[in-house]
C-alpha cells in the first residue's frame, strides 16, 4: 500500500494539467481534467492522482494527516506567477492618477517618476520594512492561489540595495508557504547618479554588482530592460553574457513598448523566458516559436496603463511558443497579486481559452522559471500544491468575474489556506 498523509478526496473536477513539458499549440488545450478526481501525497510530495475505487486499492491513509473533502470543488496546480517585483517600498498613486489625466509611462519616466520613485524609495526602506511587506504581498498571493512566485530585484540600482531586496526575497521565502525564485534585475534602469554616464554603470553591473551577486548566490536569474530609452540590444546582450558567465540563467524585458528586438535576442542566447512582448514583431515570434524560451505575457501591464495594444498571444500560441502567464506585480504598472484576475485577462484581452490560459498560468509558468520538475502540474512525484475553488467548473474561473473562489490551499501537503483563511504558522 501506499502511504499518505495528505488526501484531497473526490474533487468534481480535479484538472491536472500533466502532459508534455513545456506545453505549444494544441497542448497548451490540455488541462488533464479528471471528473472526481483524488490526490494523495505523503511528506509533501504526490504519491496518487486517479479514480477513487483505485484510491481504495492502493493508498493508506496515515493516522494524524489532513484530509480534505472535496466533492462539490474544483481543483488545479498552485499557480506559478513567473514575473513578479514583490520586495519594493512606496507606492505610485500620484502617478497613477496623472496617467489617468493623460500622462504616458515613457511621459512619467522623463519627469524623473516612474521607475526612479521606487528606487528611491526602496533605497531609504529598512530590511525590516521591505520584508513586511513582502509578507504582506505573499499572503495576498496564497490566498489568491499562488504557491509558487519569482520576485526581482531591481529598485536598488546599486550593490548594497539590490543585496538587500535579495536578502529581503531570501528571508521572506524562508518563512513564507510560497515558494520564491529570486531574480537580480539591476539592469532595470540607469540610475539617477548615472544618468549622463550609462556606459560607467553597465561597467559597474558588468565588472562588480553581477559577479558579487552571483559569489553570494542571491539569485537564480538576471533579468535586464532590453527597450529604447534603457538598454539596447546591444547592451542587454553584453549584460546577459556577464550574467551568464557568473552563473545566472537568464530573462529579458523584451519588446514592451518598441520592437526593438529583445525576443530575438532571449531567443539566441537561450534565455529562459522573454517578458512583456506587447510590441513584438513577426520575426521575434518566429524565434520564440523556435526556441525553448518561454514567452511570458503580462496582460495586467496593458490592462493597468490602459493602453490598446497587447501582446499577441494568439499569434505565439498558433506559430508554437511557449505560453505563459504572470502578475508582473510592481507599482507603477501592474498593482496586482492575484493570478486569477490575470487568467482572466488572458481570456478576455488575449483571446486565449480558458484551457490555454490555465496551463499558461500553472505548468508554462513553472517552465518559465525552469521549476516545471517541482510545480505546476499535480503529477505523482511533484509538491502537492493544490488550490481547491467553491466553483460549478473550471469554466467559471474565467466566467464569474470580480471575485476570489479559493476556498483551501494546500502547499507541500500542509492546509495553508481553509475556508479562504490564512491557516500557515510562520
Amino acid at each position: 500500500m501506499i502511504k499518505a498523509d495528505c488526501v484531497v478526496a473526490g474533487c468534481h473536477e480535479l484538472l491536472t494539467c500533466g502532459g508534455a513539458v513545456p506545453k505549444r499549440k494544441e497542448g497548451l488545450r490540455d488541462i488533464g481534467l479528471i471528473r472526481n478526481g483524488w490526490i494523495a501525497a505523503d511528506d509533501g510530495r504526490i504519491v496518487f492522482v486517479g479514480r477513487e475505487a483505485e484510491f481504495r486499492r492502493t493508498v493508506e491513509f496515515q493516522r494524524g494527516g489532513t484530509w480534505v473533502e472535496a466533492h462539490d470543488l474544483v481543483g488545479l496546480p498552485g499557480f506559478v506567477d513567473s514575473h513578479t517585483h514583490l520586495p519594493f517600498a512606496g507606492d505610485r498613486s500620484e502617478e497613477f492618477s496623472l496617467r489617468l489625466q493623460g500622462w504616458t509611462y515613457q511621459q512619467l519616466a522623463e519627469k524623473g517618476m516612474g521607475i526612479k520613485t521606487t528606487v528611491r524609495a526602496t533605497r531609504a526602506a529598512s530590511k525590516a520594512e521591505l520584508q513586511a511587506a513582502c509578507l504582506k504581498r505573499l499572503d495576498q498571493m496564497i490566498l489568491h492561489g499562488t504557491t509558487t512566485a519569482e520576485a526581482k530585484s531591481g529598485y536598488g540600482l546599486n550593490l548594497d540595495d539590490e543585496i538587500k531586496q535579495l536578502e529581503v526575497i531570501r528571508e521572506a521565502g524562508r518563512l513564507h508557504p510560497v515558494d520564491l525564485v529570486p531574480t537580480f534585475m539591476g539592469a532595470h534602469d540607469v540610475p539617477e547618479e548615472y544618468r549622463d554616464h550609462k556606459e560607467e554603470y553597465i561597467d559597474l553591473l558588468i565588472h562588480k554588482i553581477i559577479p558579487e551577486i552571483g559569489h553570494q548566490k542571491l539569485a537564480r536569474f538576471f533579468d535586464v530592460f532590453c527597450e529604447k530609452g534603457v538598454f539596447s540590444v546591444e547592451e542587454s546582450e553584453r549584460l546577459a553574457a556577464a550574467a551568464t558567465a557568473a552563473g545566472f540563467g537568464i530573462q529579458i524585458h523584451a519588446d514592451e513598448f518598441a520592437p526593438l528586438g529583445g525576443a530575438e535576442l532571449a531567443a539566441e542566447i537561450g534565455a529562459a523566458s522573454a517578458h512583456h512582448l506587447i510590441s513584438i514583431s513577426e520575426g521575434g515570434i518566429a524565434a520564440l516559436a523556435g526556441s525553448a524560451t518561454a514567452a511570458t505575457l503580462l496582460p495586467g501591464v496593458s490592462f493597468f496603463l490602459m493602453q490598446d495594444k497587447r501582446a499577441p498571444a494568439r499569434k505565439l500560441i498558433e506559430a508554437g511558443a511557449i505560453v505563459a502567464l504572470a502578475t508582473d506585480f510592481n507599482p507603477g504598472s501592474s498593482m496586482t497579486e492575484s493570478m486569477i484576475f490575470v487568467l482572466q485577462l488572458g481570456v478576455f484581452t488575449l483571446g486565449m481559452s480558458v484551457e490555454e490560459a490555465i496551463n499558461a498560468a500553472t505548468i508554462n509558468g513553472a517552465y518559465a522559471v525552469r521549476m516545471d520538475n517541482e510545480v505546476g502540474s499535480l503529477v505523482v512525484g511533484k509538491k502537492m500544491d493544490i488550490v481547491l475553488f467553491d466553483l460549478p467548473n473550471y469554466l467559471f474561473l474565467a466566467y464569474h468575474l470580480g471575485i476570489n473562489s479559493v476556498v483551501h490551499v494546500i502547499k507541500n501537503g500542509r492546509l495553508v489556506v481553509k475556508d479562504g483563511r490564512l491557516s500557515y504558522a510562520p
